[in-house]
């Protein structure tokens, strides 16, 4: 694996899937600033997402206006559904790679663990939440409609949500392969723990038995934002995460599947700062990162 070519499709952990590993060179690696908010309010964690991605659309705006290799950008802010496959691409021819590689924007891949908290895509139905304000409120969940992709999800305690801010002209322009390898960061973390992650055909996020129906479990969701090829919110992998706070919606607007999480698959509850590194170890691998620790803010 750390020898594959760019555009390598490679066996996922043995277990039968195929993963596109998305690569810029052979030696090249691209720094990926890492930091571990820990508990952190849902709309404290996105603004900062937003300060993040602002900081980079700037200097992309000061290279591609003022700099020496302009190129028009033609991507327009994306978002993208849970519940679909189907992808934009780029319609304008490639930039030179010296404009691709830009060294001034930043990178980042943010850990946090939310208070629970229920957010709903910029397409998402509140009919999915099942409970009204004044239950909701009572039981100590919040609410926020995003601008993420996606329909209604869950964050709560002993869950790994992850915001990757990555810029997408230093990996690829392809949201399809930076989904598929959020995705396969995944499989591989269940993989070192003896479980078989799937992907669900017209389903984005990471599955278990997710072509044996009504035995389709899914563990870890996600819904991006992307604007100028910078991403921003991310995954929400359900480790220790109490699932009942899933009973008072349908997640992800999927009716009749379930939810599950590391815990419940395995009979015993893991250690978060564990599963934390197996997750950064195969970001690393999969994206062709590194990863450099910055302080929690």
């Amino acid at each position: 694996m750390i020898g594959a070519p760019p555009g390598t499709w490679l066996s996922s952990a043995g277990l039968g899937k195929l993963a596109y590993i998305c690569r810029m060179s052979n030696t090249m690696k691209q720094r990926v600033w890492f930091r571990d908010l820990g508990r952190m309010e849902y709309k404290a964690a996105w603004d900062y997402q937003e300060e993040l991605l602002k900081e980079n659309l700037a200097v992309k705006a000061l290279r591609y206006t003022n700099g020496t290799t302009p190129v028009t950008i033609s991507q327009p802010d994306v978002v993208l559904s849970t519940t679909t496959q189907s992808f934009p691409q780029r319609e304008t021819p490639n930039p030179k790679p010296e404009a691709i590689i830009s060294p001034d924007t930043k990178n980042y891949l943010l850990f946090v663990e939310h208070p629970p908290v229920y957010t709903l895509g910029k397409s998402g139905n509140e009919q999915n939440v099942l409970i009204g304000d004044e239950e909701r409120v009572q039981k100590g969940i919040s609410f926020y409609r995003t601008n993420r992709g996606g329909d209604i999800t869950f964050h709560g305690p002993e869950q790994v949500v992850g915001y990757p801010i990555l810029d997408l002209e230093k990996f690829s322009t392809d949201i399809g392969i930076y989904l598929r390898n959020l995705e396969e960061v995944i499989i591989l973390t269940m993989s070192e723990y003896g479980l078989k992650g799937e992907r669900s055909a017209g389903e984005t996020g990471v599955w278990i038995d997710a072509t044996i129906p009504g035995r389709e479990r899914k563990i870890c969701a996600m819904g991006i934002r992307c604007s100028r090829w910078i991403t921003m919110h991310g995954f929400a992998f359900n480790v220790n995460t109490d699932l009942r706070y899933f009973d008072y919606i349908i997640p992800c607007g999927i009716q009749n599947k379930q939810v599950t999480s590391l815990q419940k698959e395995l009979g015993y509850k893991l250690d978060m700062e564990e599963v934390k590194e197996k997750i950064k170890k195969n970001f690393e691998i999969v994206f062709g990162a590194e990863l450099q620790q910055e302080s929690r803010i």
